[in-house]
């Protein structure tokens, strides 16, 4: 099977899987060193199918199943990177990078510091995240600020077909070691995938949506929740812009600022849980920066401070519209 871009069509509508499935194929493709390994990623191409057909096309040395043990799964990436490879491993859930913590905060994060740069580890770990299908906690979790606290790591989220294609590809082409966190309800979703180069680069964030009263930052799952939050607020002659982090380490926080700096209101919106979020982080940098520009307090719409809830209350725990249209008028109140 061709990838996008093999077939000489400039876009190609495709849902987030199937678009991470295109950039998965294309890296593999573009260079022999790239191997995909994780649990049932092979024949049964996943449990959500996003590397679906990759071990048909690239046979078994290149992709991988591999037995349920995360930890090893990372230690053997953290020595085949130093032996030249470029390692794609894939957790099934969010909640099973845990076993695997060590290994990436202690290790894979730290050996460009040990060693003084001279030894790189260019391994993308990619797992699906967030809630919002019907799973229990460990299947949902929102693990975020664990790595983006953690130095040595970036940590980044696609929210949409177009940046799932281009971002896998610029991950896997990174030097350093790029945690790459796959809203899993978003997975099914089609979007336009833009096939002959990426608008932006992997650190960059994109103002999805232009507005003059509030800034809405987001990133992955939210992202989709954000925008239909402002245009509901349009019908209500309200204004507002959605920024797209994509990166959350490092952060481009110019174009956050500056998004800030033009509507002088900002809702950080996060399925995370609240304490020490990444919207804590967000918002202190733009009481810093921003101080004598805004005109409210940064708030911010997020998971509760308990664990992930059982199915049935999932909709009530995680952000919606209606809790993010009330933090605008909560933000304009002012």
């Amino acid at each position: 099977m061709q990838s996008p871009a093999e077939t000489n069509q400039t876009t190609k509508t495709l849902t987030l899987a199937k678009a991470l499935n295109a950039g998965l194929r294309a890296a593999l493709s573009a260079d022999d060193k790239v191997l995909l390994y994780g649990e049932d990623i092979g024949s049964l191409g996943g449990v959500f199918r996003v590397t679906e057909k990759l071990q048909a096309q690239f046979g078994p040395d290149r992709v991988l199943d591999s037995p349920l043990a995360e930890a090893g799964l990372i230690g053997t990436a953290i020595g085949m990177a130093q032996r030249g490879y470029r390692p794609v491993v894939e957790l099934q859930f969010d909640g099973f990078v845990f076993p695997g913590f060590d290994q990436i905060t202690q290790q894979l994060a730290k050996m460009r510091f040990r060693s003084h740069g001279r030894v790189q580890l260019p391994v993308v770990v990619r797992f699906p995240y967030g809630g919002g299908i019907g799973s229990i906690e460990n299947h949902s979790e929102s693990v975020e600020a664990y790595f983006a606290h953690t130095p040595g790591l970036t940590v980044v989220t696609p929210s949409n077909p177009n940046d799932g294609y281009w971002m896998i590809q610029q991950a896997i082409a990174s030097p350093d070691p790029v945690i790459f966190l796959e809203p899993k309800r978003r997975y099914h979703e089609k979007g336009v995938v833009q096939l002959d180069a990426p608008a932006l680069g992997l650190h960059e964030a994109s103002v999805a949506r232009a507005g003059t009263d509030v800034t809405l930052i987001c990133w992955g799952p939210m992202v989709r929740t954000c925008l239909d939050a402002a245009a509901a607020a349009e019908k209500e002659g309200r204004s507002v812009e959605v920024v797209d982090v994509r990166s959350l380490q490092p952060l481009d926080f110019e174009t956050i600022a500056r998004s800030v700096e033009h509507t002088s209101r900002a809702i950080v919106v996060h399925e995370a849980q609240r304490n020490y979020g990444p919207g804590a982080e967000l918002a202190a940098r733009l009481q810093e920066q921003l101080f004598y520009v805004m005109e409210s307090p940064v708030l911010r719409v997020t998971g509760y401070d308990t664990p992930y809830p059982p199915s049935k209350l999932e909709a009530d725990w995680l952000p919606n519209l209606d809790r993010v249209l009330a933090a605008v008028d909560q933000s304009m109140g002012y």
